[in-house]
């Protein structure tokens, strides 16, 4: 058995930078090929963004609370089935409740049916059948083609076969998908001036998207509205479970995992890679014949020392949206049909200007994340800009939020046994990602998925994560590593 040292001082067939979804995923797959991959993290706990923490006996999501992407041609359900790793997941039956402003509760039902049913209800029945019939489409393509089309978006002539191999003319009714707004497509239904509609696929594009209906092209926006229309599902214990079977499989296969390695800079002499880092506070040098970063490009590319890297287009705070967020530890009042619910406000939240929040409550079946007879509650809310708004008084959103809470019936004040509050300047504590932003790269209109950031950083050098397949949330970023692990095959 090899001890820390002897890990530490060793050339390595890969790095893998970060401990995310979309670094699992490629270190996953270059494991089960019989690679000596080493994944180094920052934090005590692998995961990143999709992960869990503990306060006060209560365990918290640290950033994503909906697990999505174990229906068939999705990007999880792959990951899996290619490795035989298991997940212990129970599917929830209502994915989602939206409130309104207007008082009026819309359910998210999983059947497209039922769904189409209560979008009718409550928002009439003028294009709505069309309109979400359409949505699914094009969320079925897109899911489907994301694995067939594996060395997308292209930057190779390598790339370009493996593709042509895969294309049917089925697929050319989508193209055009791409070049249009959502705004146009519910102009195109007669929706555009149903302005309880419109607030509705705003605020509800913000979650997955992290953008609005002029700026999110039908391709991914009609995707990001219909996840809910997919399975849907929770984990016992927290994400943290999700990640953790990950690591084993990782680690049972004779790879390493790092974690409290937090990387400084990345160097290229004589061909071979060298990453200077602090291991628990201990600077330590790691080398490899090739690197994956799995933390944000602007990130990346800050660490980065010497060598060219491919052009890549990188987003800047004012086009980056980080979050608000809080952790509550109650006891719960009365019982919840569905554990995630996104609330609109009636006057946006102070500072941060915010139209509506998200909330995820652990499972009634689950016990292990509270002390017995508690419940716990994730908060979260959208920061734009966030240098701008590095600094603030989270006090005055913290009891914003909690009145609003109290005020839709989901608290009792008095029932309330602990809170937290997080800002951009903590998401970048505690993730490192810069300027704290999170959820990837927002949509915007003129960047069309084949102008995507591609995987190639430079020679023996790839990107996965959120910003080179941006939003989506765990498919995305699961997907991202995906196409990571193709493109290094391909140049092999």
């Amino acid at each position: 058995m090899e001890n820390i040292q002897q890990k530490l001082n060793k050339t390595y067939d890969v790095i893998v930078i970060g401990s995310g979804m979309g670094s699992l995923t490629t270190a996953c797959l270059l494991a089960r090929d019989g690679a000596d991959v080493a994944v180094v993290e920052r934090n005590l706990l692998p995961g990143g963004c999709v992960s869990s923490y503990y306060r006060k006996g209560y365990v918290f999501e640290a950033g994503a609370t909906t697990l999505v992407g174990l229906d068939e041609d999705m990007p999880l359900r792959y990951l899996l089935d290619e490795t035989g790793i298991n997940i212990n997941a129970q599917q929830l039956k209502i994915p989602m409740k939206v409130h309104l402003n207007t008082g009026e509760t819309v359910t998210r039902f999983h059947d497209l049916e039922a769904w189409i049913g209560e979008a009718e209800r409550v928002f009439g029945k003028q294009g709505q059948r069309d309109f979400w019939e359409h949505c699914y489409r094009v969320s079925r393509f897109v899911w489907s083609a994301s694995l067939r089309y594996l060395s997308f978006p292209p930057s190779r002539m390598r790339d370009l076969f493996p593709m042509l191999k895969k294309f049917t003319p089925k697929d050319l009714p989508y193209v055009p998908s791409a070049f249009f707004s959502m705004k146009k497509m519910l102009a195109k239904y007669n929706l555009l001036t149903n302005k309880k509609f419109v607030d509705f696929v705003n605020e509800q594009l913000l979650i997955t998207a992290q953008n609005r209906i002029e700026e999110v092209n039908v391709l991914f926006g009609a995707t990001a509205l219909c996840y809910t229309n997919y399975g849907n599902y929770y984990v016992e214990g927290g994400l943290i479970n999700l990640v953790q079977p990950l690591c084993e499989y990782i680690e049972n296969q004779g790879s390493t995992i790092f974690n409290r390695t937090e990387v400084q800079t990345i160097h290229q002499p004589n061909g071979h890679y060298q990453i200077e880092a602090t291991h628990r506070n201990q600077a330590v040098q790691l080398k490899a014949k090739q690197i994956v970063s799995g933390i944000p490009l602007n990130n990346t590319l800050d660490l980065w020392k010497s060598g060219k890297t491919e052009r890549k287009s990188l987003l800047e705070s004012k086009q980056l949206v980080s979050a608000f967020s809080m952790g509550i530890g109650f006891k719960a009042h009365r019982d919840f049909d569905c554990i995630h619910h996104q609330i609109h406000v009636d006057e946006r939240l102070p500072i941060i200007n915010s139209d509506s929040i998200f909330i995820s409550l652990n499972h009634p079946s689950d016990t292990t994340r509270t002390p017995e007879g508690m419940s716990v509650m994730s908060v979260s809310t959208h920061i734009f800009h966030p240098e701008k708004n590095y600094h603030f008084d989270t006090k005055k959103i913290e009891t914003a939020v909690t009145d609003l809470l109290v005020k839709k019936g989901f608290l009792l004040k008095e029932n309330i046994a602990y809170t937290h509050s997080s800002s951009p300047r903590a998401w970048e504590g505690w993730t490192g990602r810069k300027y704290g932003f999170v959820g990837g790269y927002p949509q915007y209109l003129r960047i069309k998925p084949w102008a995507m950031n591609d995987a190639r950083l430079a020679k023996n050098a790839y990107v996965c994560g959120d910003t080179t397949y941006p939003g989506q949330g765990i498919p995305g970023a699961c997907l991202s590593g995906i196409v990571a692990y193709k493109k290094m095959k391909l140049d092999a």
